[in-house]
């Protein structure tokens, strides 16, 4: 009885590892846990050939970050949204999202352009928007924390079925099925997602929420500041989808010779050399880089606007 006792884990030792085990963020256990089942499924379709697995890592995939950033902010929330609402925001907004974008998209556009960059910008923030409006009409209260979350939930579900699309459509090529384009897809849309429809549809969630203070019935208004608010995601929108237009161009500009120009001129597609290419691809995660920074900072600079102002209130 005395070994046994000498060789038991002293109180304090087990209750360290108790406190560390119970501070691991919810956040990361539904990545890692996500990031392995992925991967899991990828070797074993790899190995196996066998397509029934192809929906599965197409949406495990595609909804693993979107989750992943719910989950992040959920926990930030201030209190009045239920996981329920947070999960209906995320599917129904998405949904909502992506089929208001289509229908609008296929009727007002037309072939790709300058002007189809700001269009796909106006209309899938509006679209949003409107799905996230009409998914906050009965809160209890509103706090611009909140619609930033209740807005980032709608943000990513438009993000994960999007991307599901995206991956799916890459499966087909000339050569058949390829597996290959639907990770390369995923992998780079998961990295990219954290900085595109969730980030600008929060930083409107908050803006929209933010209304509700000045209304006389304590709900969200369709007012002027919105508007505001709508243009810039919109413009931050369309200049992240253009940015690998511009980037050709800069690069042209830059390192162009005069028969390449020319090509252009007559309307052939000029040859272009490895260095060209290595300039391009600078340009383009150069430019993309700039407008998710500037959408951290407004996004960064509204949260704790909002929570200093919330102390002073408290205090």
């Amino acid at each position: 009885m005395s070994a046994m006792t000498s060789f038991a884990p002293p109180a304090v030792y087990t209750q360290a590892v108790t406190h560390r085990r119970r501070h691991v963020p919810s956040w990361l256990k539904t990545f890692l846990a996500g990031a392995a089942l992925w991967v899991a499924t990828v070797l074993i379709t790899f190995a196996t050939g066998n397509v029934n697995l192809v929906p599965t890592v197409i949406l495990l995939g595609s909804f693993l970050v979107p989750v992943t950033f719910v989950v992040f902010a959920f926990a930030r929330a201030d209190g009045v949204l239920t996981p329920q609402r947070i999960f209906t925001a995320f599917v129904v907004g998405g949904v909502l999202g992506v089929l208001g974008a289509s229908v609008l998209e296929s009727a007002l556009l037309g072939k790709p352009s300058a002007l189809g960059f700001v269009g796909v910008g106006l209309i899938e923030e509006a679209v949003k928007l409107g799905a996230l409006w009409l998914l906050a009409r009965r809160l209890n209260r509103y706090t611009v924390r909140d619609g930033m979350v209740l807005g980032a939930a709608v943000g990513f579900g438009f993000a994960a079925l999007e991307s599901a699309g995206y991956a799916f459509t890459s499966l087909f090529t000339p050569n058949g099925l390829s597996l290959l384009n639907v990770v390369e897809t995923e992998a780079l849309r998961g990295a990219l997602a954290p900085v595109g429809h969730g980030l600008w549809t929060a930083i409107l969630g908050g803006a929209l929420f933010a209304t509700a203070a000045r209304a006389r019935n304590g709900r969200p208004k369709a007012r002027g500041s919105v508007f505001g608010w709508y243009l810039l995601v919109s413009a931050l929108h369309a200049m992240w989808d253009a940015a690998g237009i511009v980037a050709v161009w800069l690069t042209l500009l830059l390192t162009g010779t005069t028969a390449q120009l020319r090509m252009i001129e007559l309307g052939q597609q000029p040859g272009v050399t490895q260095a060209q290419v290595h300039v391009y691809t600078i340009l383009n995660w150069g430019l993309m880089a700039g407008v998710a920074a500037v959408g951290l900072l407004l996004l960064w600079a509204r949260w704790l606007m909002r929570g200093q102002r919330a102390l002073s209130d408290g205090r």
